[in-house]
């Protein structure tokens, strides 16, 4: 691993320079043609008018009863206005106790019409700045160990995992959740599916990722019964859950977000090398890529890690959260793992969509590394969450043939996610100064204005 160092590139030469000396030419490449990143997508039924998504970034701005707040429109509108061909739209909570604060989103028949209302106005609005509307895909999440439905920790969790019990509020005392509850919860995605796709979404998506319920159960190999242990038991839920939406929603688009490699060690991490969780091991990721991909689930968003625990791996930054350790590697190393990541996973389904990220500590340069990816079939769609938050209109300007003004990018600074530890809402302090600005003075720094 090379020394850590902040994105201080002033132009292409050196970040190629610095791509070089740290022999990431083989993982991050360059592209000058940003054609590969604005021609549609078009496979089967499905049309993604660009290769541009924004990720599943929450806000926690949602109203206490689960539908879309002020902010949260907001924001939906500007990602609307910014061109994105995809719009990944945040964890919503199957049931009220999943939920990781109280103001998470949570769809439910009483606040469907809201959620509708809403993806009407994303349409209009994108139609009317860009001729086009994205494709909206909904995902759906219960947020395990991590729930804290009246932002007070209540975890319901599947195992004890030294690496993240307690930020988790898990105690000695405390029992991981019963087989029967599990079983109640493919009904529960299906119900929430269902009211996704009565509210105009496109599709769902069944979130496994950043040790959320569906996420920590692959990782279940301490578990018994049903639900742990063998590589069956533990994928279990999600390959039925998948199953049962495809049989009862053959019309619906199915994707997953997917945790690939955890990097905590095994038997506590899943896509680990059972000697040295630095090292991915890929073979039991890709079997379900594979099985999922036979299920017909369409659209595939690769990341990897738990947040909480290792943010660099996640999203490669140049400063941490308060109190935070700084990376033990050089943010492009994190940058070109998720690319490598991505790419592998591609290989072994090439006749699905992949989605990829790792690309906003990149800032004006990101378009150009994610074109070269598409351009080498590493991927089929590029995503970035922090950047939507600082500048919703990268797309348009992608699209228009304009270059990405650093100075409206992310500086991968972590102050937003500073803001969601504090309980949100969440946005760039940065950039969106009004109200994001005057909430981290608040929440984070304990300031009045």
């Amino acid at each position: 691993m090379a020394e850590f160092e902040k994105f201080n590139f002033k132009d292409k030469e050196e970040l190629l320079k610095k791509i070089e000396e740290l022999n990431l030419q083989q993982s991050v490449f360059w592209s000058d043609d940003l054609k590969a990143l604005q021609k549609a997508l078009v496979k089967d039924r499905l049309t993604i008018p660009n290769r541009m998504a924004i990720h599943p970034m929450e806000g926690l701005d949602g109203r206490e009863d689960g539908a879309p707040g002020d902010l949260t429109e907001a924001r939906y509108l500007s990602f609307a206005r910014g061109g994105a061909g995809l719009i990944w739209w945040e964890a919503t909570s199957i049931v009220p106790e999943g939920k990781s604060n109280k103001n998470q989103l949570y769809l439910n028949p009483e606040n469907k019409a809201e959620f509708a209302r809403l993806v009407a106005e994303v349409n209009e609005t994108a139609e009317k700045a860009n001729g086009y509307r994205p494709l909206n895909i909904l995902q759906l999440n219960h947020s395990g160990r991590y729930s804290a439905p009246a932002n007070k920790k209540k975890p319901l969790f599947l195992f004890n995992d030294p690496y993240s019990d307690d930020k988790a509020g898990i105690s000695e005392d405390s029992q991981p959740v019963k087989d029967n509850y599990l079983e109640i919860l493919k009904d529960k995605y299906v119900t929430a599916a269902r009211l996704a796709e009565e509210a105009g979404f496109d599709g769902v998506d069944i979130k496994a990722c950043h040790r959320y319920l569906l996420s920590e159960l692959l990782a279940a190999y301490t578990r018994e019964g049903k639900f742990g242990g063998s590589y069956a038991n533990r994928t279990e839920l999600i390959r039925s859950i998948v199953a049962e939406l495809k049989s009862l929603l053959p019309d619906f688009i199915l994707a997953v977000r997917l945790n690939v490699y955890d990097a905590i060690p095994y038997p506590y991490g899943w896509g680990v090398d059972r000697e040295n969780q630095e090292i991915p091991d890929l073979a039991e990721p890709v079997k379900l890529v594979q099985a999922l991909a036979e299920e017909n689930v369409e659209i595939f968003s690769i990341t990897a890690a738990d947040p909480r625990i290792h943010p660099h791996i996640v999203r490669p930054f140049n400063n941490s959260i308060k109190g935070g350790a700084q990376p033990p590697e050089h943010p492009l190393e994190g940058a070109a793992r998720m690319f490598t990541l991505t790419a592998e996973i591609k290989k072994e389904i090439p006749d699905k969509i992949v989605l990829g990220a790792g690309y906003s500590w990149l800032n004006q340069f990101f378009p150009n590394v994610a074109a070269g990816n598409l351009e080498n079939k590493r991927a089929d769609l590029v995503g970035v969450g922090r950047m939507a938050f600082a500048y919703p209109d990268f797309a348009r300007d992608i699209l228009s043939g304009e270059q990405l003004r650093k100075e409206q990018g992310c500086i991968a600074c972590s102050k937003c996610s500073e803001l969601l530890i504090a309980g949100g809402p969440t946005g760039c302090v940065v950039r969106k100064q009004n109200p994001y600005r005057e909430l981290y003075q608040k929440k984070v720094k304990g300031k009045d204005k």
